[in-house]
């Protein structure tokens, strides 16, 4: 099997196309500039590869980040006819740690975080928190212990999340590594769907608070 996959939910552009269990990457730092990067370099790395299906970071994440990878997955898919697979970006996340037992954790602006608590059992992530959009002081701790914090939120919330998970680990990020490695199980179990039906996972529809949101919140 061959797919391509691509995660653009933080500030990182990521590719990868997966060639029968062997992976070629690229990343970069983007900032604003996903739209710009990302299809080129995924382009690089297909070159005449023949795929079989696109896979996504479909979110939670940054609104622009999520819309980019899914047309994207969805444009390739289109062409050719494939089927798309979503991946949470939080079980990306988890899946890069390379810990059994994670807090997924990104910063959400406006205040919040996109939260959940992930273990992993055979070979497969299992929430043990669901993932769910909270203010940072107001994230459940998970159950029991070794858990290891994972993502942006335990840099920029570092004071309000003291406390939920063993040790922090703020500076991993999702990538489309992470995505290709756990959409090519489901993939092969005929888990993918028309591209039409692709779709970003938000969790938050709201984009930006109004003065009076602000005022109350200060």
């Amino acid at each position: 099997m061959r797919f391509a996959a691509i995660e653009t939910s933080t500030e990182w552009c990521s590719v990868a196309v997966w060639r029968d269990g062997e992976i070629a990457a690229l990343e970069r730092r983007a900032g604003n500039r996903h739209s710009e990067l990302a299809l080129p370099m995924l382009q690089s790395l297909m070159k005449d590869t023949p795929i079989d299906a696109v896979a996504f970071g479909a979110g939670p994440g940054a609104f622009t980040g999520l819309r980019i990878a899914c047309g994207l997955a969805q444009g390739l898919a289109f062409a050719r006819g494939l089927p798309v697979l979503g991946v949470s970006t939080l079980e990306a996340l988890a899946q890069e740690s390379g810990a059994p037992r994670v807090v997924a954790c990104l910063d959400a602006r406006m205040r919040e975080v996109y939260y959940a608590a992930l273990e992993k059992r055979a070979g497969r992530w299992h929430e043990m928190i669901a993932a769910q959009c909270v203010a940072p002081q107001s994230a459940p701790r998970p159950p029991g212990e070794g858990w290891v914090g994972i993502g942006n939120g335990f840099e920029v919330y570092r004071e309000q999340l003291k406390g939920k998970v063993s040790t922090a680990r703020p500076m991993i990020h999702p990538t489309a590594v992470a995505v290709a490695q756990l959409a090519a199980p489901r993939l092969a179990a005929g888990e993918g769907v028309d591209a039409a039906q692709a779709a970003p996972v938000y969790l938050r529809d709201k984009v930006a608070f109004t003065r009076e949101e602000l005022e109350r919140r200060s």
